[in-house]
């Protein structure tokens, strides 16, 4: 664990590993709700480091992190944010090709994984989620899409995401939903954020 200062009221804590920082993102989540952490403003995880913008003693935290037991973390939620997809993308087949597996049996592996939300970012709403394991990691395409739409989901590397609205994007996208990622008019506006159980089920089923 490595802390650097960022301006006067923020601190960026760099780990090794996404495990690492969502262990770090939900111990900091829980001293916080107890009232044990000093005041801040965000915390906002990503792929290696959390950051915490806000803060009004980032020297305290700095020397205090690095001796943080971060070694178990809580059970996951019982109840997943349940996703329902149609699985028509047209990269599933050669997903399934990198997979050495049928598109049938490609849907079967994807939602039959248990996922979390490892941070969100790319757009609002956008979650990157992970649980598929190294073995299902795809590369991104190698010419990106100039629009991909609303719904699409999609795999890069170890991470699967839903695109909250249309945009370019280079993902291999495997399926589509109608589910509502980014909502103003909803409280939170997000249907995802960094923790969060997720469960993609093929729609029909």
């Amino acid at each position: 664990m490595r802390t650097r200062p960022v301006g006067d009221h923020a601190l960026l804590v760099e780990l090794d590993d996404g495990a690492q920082v969502r262990a770090l993102h939900t111990e900091l989540l829980r001293r916080r709700a107890a009232g044990a952490l000093p005041a801040v403003r965000e915390i906002v995880p990503a792929a290696r480091t959390v950051l915490l913008d806000g803060l009004a003693e980032t020297r305290r935290l700095a020397a205090e992190l690095p001796g943080w037991d971060l070694a178990e973390l809580p059970e996951r939620a019982a109840d997943p944010v349940v996703v329902p997809v149609r699985y028509d993308g047209p990269d599933l087949a050669e997903v399934a090709a990198l997979w050495g597996v049928s598109p049938e049996a490609a849907v079967r592996i994807h939602s039959a994984a248990e996922f979390t939300v490892a941070f969100c970012g790319f757009a609002p709403g956008f979650g990157y989620l992970t649980g598929l394991g190294a073995r299902y990691e795809v590369p991104r395409r190698a010419t990106p899409r100039t629009a991909v739409p609303a719904g699409a989901v999609a795999l890069a590397g170890p991470y699967t995401g839903v695109y909250p609205r249309s945009s370019p994007g280079g993902w291999q996208l495997i399926g589509s939903t109608d589910a509502v990622l980014w909502d103003t008019a909803r409280e939170p506006a997000a249907l995802l954020s960094p923790g969060t159980p997720v469960r993609f089920t093929a729609a029909g089923r």
